[in-house]
């Protein structure tokens, strides 16, 4: 159900509407320590984006390219929004790459300053001083001053401030180009094999509106940022959509402060990935098994399936105390989520709704709404976003393709890359998916991560994962095919298996690699019994090493094929 929104041309035009709109309401709050926070106003807000972008003006950084790098912050957002509303072209860098890739790409992007935390001090002064860069300007996000050739960014805040007092209004006045390039995002991969997507102000606030039309957030909101604030899913999803609508937001302190920061902050809105609901939902069944209330609790599910989300909320009233009461609506991300905590969240009344989306999509495509439900389905195309499937098969499976105002410019400086995903305007995702006779897109599994066996059947890992991931002490896994024979075509599934030593020990009693892999391989047995055979799991390999994954926890899979190839496992 659409409903009526507010038309924004840019970031910049919607900046200022909002600001009108919700000034005086708080816009973050920021802890200071324990038990004390500071509150920002929208205004606030605004008046410092406005105070950044004319101080990096003055500097010279008009039309230049500004990378922001750290942690989740209220200052990353400030950077961020000062220099793409009328400075220059913003680069947001992965803050877990190691200091040689970020090299790279502040090499490849070409910029002439970053933003940065503390953290990232060492790193960035010695690039600087690298000649295959253009770096000129450090700003540091923790310097209350200016110090040996490095800005401090709450000076260059006060220094903005004084010009705009005296009269400088080259930030203020800046016209913004909605269909120019203004963000340059590097997708997730080694750097060799990275993209950079170009993405306008257009497809951002295209997005934003979109998603704003279908989802019930509003200024009386508060918002947990929890996802890296370089990916475009937390920077469109949680920064510009809280802007957007007037909310209030806050700062998660890490993932072992989740329920403490949605109690202590009264979320009513947040987005994670499947991974934490997954940990969440485990959590919550082992409490009520140990207190001797999971059956009852069952049998409470089913009694009341009918319910609606209110009533089913004052039902388990206590299961929604433990994410502090107020949450309104939880968006999973990044991957698949498992059917099963999906219809236990929402069997308690909780809900927690699927989103999709790339960041050559700026990013989203679909999400599940109350309105648009249906289990294992990433919703609808959002309203101004075409969708069909390509090449579909008998089953009515084939390349899920879009077309809208959200689909990147191009891959910057890769005409052979973008032909390859564009076609007339239509987008390839490169996602394999369904869609049923009401419009809901069902996600099935990377087109290129699909095992094809001789037999001519496709195996999707990420479903077989799930499945593997739901043995007691399997922490994740990694489905992967494996050539028996000289005969290229005949391939055995495989899986490797990250176990959790302690879970083991504790509900299997056993503590020696051997016993462990013993206890998975039977496991792993059941699960090949709920299997047609041609999916049977043919081998096992067990270890404590998390699998190489890229920071919205996604399973990097040509890199740990290749830590499985270099360890030349014998299976």
């Amino acid at each position: 159900m659409s409903k009526e929104i507010l038309e924004v041309r840019d970031l910049k035009d919607m900046l200022n509407k909002t600001g009108k709109l919700y000034g005086e309401r708080p816009g973050y709050k920021i802890k200071i320590e324990e038990g004390k926070y500071k509150t920002y106003t929208h205004s606030e807000i605004r008046d410092m984006i406005n105070y950044l972008g004319t101080a990096l003006i003055s500097l010279g950084l008009k039309g230049k390219r500004i990378a922001v790098i750290g942690e989740n912050r209220y200052e990353w957002e400030l950077a961020y929004l000062s220099v793409v509303c009328g400075t220059g072209i913003v680069v947001p860098l992965d803050k877990s790459l190691p200091a040689n890739e970020l090299e790279e790409l502040i090499e490849r992007s070409e910029v002439e300053a970053i933003f940065y935390t503390k953290k990232y001090e060492e790193t960035v002064e010695k690039i600087k001083y690298d000649d295959k860069n253009k770096l000129k300007h450090l700003i540091s996000m923790d310097s209350d001053v200016h110090k040996e050739g490095i800005y401090s960014q709450k000076e260059l805040i006060e220094k903005g401030k004084e010009l705009i007092d005296a009269g400088n209004r080259e930030f203020l006045d800046a016209k913004i180009n909605p269909e120019e390039m203004n963000i340059m995002l590097f997708t997730s991969g080694t750097t060799s094999k990275s993209k950079v997507v170009a993405l306008s102000h257009r497809n951002l606030v295209s997005n934003l509106m979109d998603f704003a039309s279908v989802l019930d957030i509003n200024s009386n909101d508060r918002i947990l940022s929890f996802l890296p604030l370089h990916h475009v899913f937390e920077c469109t999803v949680g920064m510009l959509y809280s802007l957007y609508i007037g909310a209030e937001r806050s700062f998660c302190e890490g993932i072992r402060h989740i329920v403490q920061n949605l109690n202590e902050y009264k979320i009513t809105f947040t987005s994670f990935v499947p991974a934490i609901y997954e940990s969440m939902y485990k959590n919550i069944i082992k409490t009520l098994e140990k207190e001797g209330k999971l059956e009852a609790v069952k049998k409470l599910m089913e009694a009341n399936k009918d319910k609606t989300m209110a009533e089913k909320k004052e039902i388990f009233k206590d299961i929604h105390n433990i994410f502090g009461g107020n949450i309104k609506l939880f968006v999973s991300g990044a991957a698949a989520l498992d059917k099963e905590v999906e219809e236990a969240f929402r069997a308690w009344g909780v809900n927690l709704c699927q989103g999709y989306g790339l960041t050559e999509t700026s990013p989203v495509i679909g999400v599940e709404t109350n309105e648009n439900f249906r289990v294992g389905s990433i919703g609808k195309p959002l309203p101004h976003i075409q969708a069909r499937i390509d090449d579909a098969n008998d089953e009515g499976m084939g390349e899920l393709v879009v077309k809208g105002p959200n689909v990147m410019l191009g891959y910057y400086n890769d005409k052979k890359a973008t032909e390859e995903v564009m076609e007339d305007g239509w987008f390839h995702t490169g996602d394999l998916a369904k869609m049923d006779e009401d419009g809901y897109i069902f996600i099935c599994g990377r087109k290129k991560s699909v095992i094809v066996l001789k037999n001519g059947k496709n195996i999707f890992p990420e479903e077989m994962e799930a499945l593997v991931n739901k043995i007691e002490g399997v922490k994740e896994s990694f489905i992967f095919g494996k050539q028996q024979s000289d005969d290229k075509e005949d391939i055995k599934i495989n899986v490797k298996i990250i176990f959790d030593r302690e879970i083991m020990k504790e509900a299997y009693k056993v503590e020696t690699d051997e016993e462990i892999y013993k206890v998975l391989a039977d496991k792993i047995k059941e699960v090949n019994k709920v299997m047609p055979k041609y999916k049977a799991i043919r081998g096992i390999l067990i270890s404590e090493e998390p699998l190489i994954k890229t920071t919205t926890s996604k399973i990097k899979r040509q890199a740990n094929l290749e830590v499985i190839e270099k360890l030349n496992a014998k299976i």
